[in-house]
């Protein structure tokens, strides 16, 4: 069983990615972003979308109605088929959903963000939340008869309101019901860097004890890819660690990036 993370970034080789995929023996889930192309509809639409940056120093988008209806648009409509209609091409049977979808991804909403602005320290709270549990009988459902999960934000809260969340965090959950072998994270780089504008500076293997200490060199949008991570690895989710899981963070630029992920390329951390 493989979990298999797409980036939204527009340089990804989402086709290559796929053919790849339709290679591999063995069932997988997919979970993708689309920031890239949720940007370029808010642009088109006259959004400007807000970052915030959290006390503790980890950036996210503040999710407000119109955020919600872009991520319906770019993630669950637009990406999402895309990658479903590609899949099948390459003899993939795969079904696209949302969180929504039959609830396959529960979250509880977030009680707030605390920001500094202008001096203060606010509270700021919006759609936004963290997966607390999956879907999985429909999930083995699919997987069992043949059908390729493509899973995408929105998720559901527990009131049934669409709210955005983290792909990491995602990814973290679904290890804990599915106890993937490996982890494939796939993004516009050619794994971790400790100089992001560096590609000589990549860390070909780390361990999870190192992770903490990582996240201390890093900002932006990879320092809270590492916290999710982490979290993988916790004690929360003894099982990853106990059972030998690879996570690996690789290029999905390259001609054959799944290949390459587990030929050894990109950062392999166990």
């Amino acid at each position: 069983m493989l979990l298999i993370k797409i980036g939204g970034g527009k340089d990804l080789n989402l086709r290559g990615i796929i053919s790849d995929l339709a290679s591999l023996d063995e069932k997988f889930i997919i979970i993708h972003g689309a920031n890239a192309l949720r940007d370029e509809l808010a642009e088109k639409v006259g959004y400007k979308k807000r970052i915030v940056t959290s006390l503790s120093g980890y950036d996210s988008v503040f999710s407000t109605d119109e955020t919600i209806d872009l991520a319906m648009m770019a993630y669950a409509g637009l990406k999402n088929k895309r990658i479903v209609e590609l899949c099948q091409q390459y003899g993939i049977n795969a079904v696209g959903l949302s969180g929504l979808d039959g609830k396959v991804i529960q979250a509880k909403r977030n009680s707030g963000i605390k920001v500094r602005e202008g001096g203060k320290t606010l509270l700021l709270r919006d759609f936004s939340g963290k997966p607390k549990s999956i879907n999985k009988p429909l999930l083995d459902l699919l997987l069992d008869n043949g059908y390729t999960p493509v899973l995408s934000v929105p998720l559901i809260d527990e009131n049934n309101f669409a709210v955005n969340s983290e792909n990491d965090d995602i990814i973290a959950l679904l290890q804990t019901e599915f106890k993937a072998e490996k982890v494939i994270s796939l993004i516009e780089a050619p794994g971790f860097l400790l100089d992001k504008n560096d590609p000589s500076s990549l860390v070909s293997n780390m361990s999870k004890a190192e992770l903490e200490a990582m996240e201390e060199k890093v900002d932006g949008r990879m320092k809270r890819k590492i916290l999710a991570l982490r979290k993988l690895f916790g004690e929360e989710n003894s099982t990853a660690a106990s059972e030998g899981t690879q996570v690996i963070l690789a290029d999905g630029r390259t001609e054959n990036p799944i290949k390459d992920a587990l030929n050894g390329k990109g950062t392999t951390i166990k």
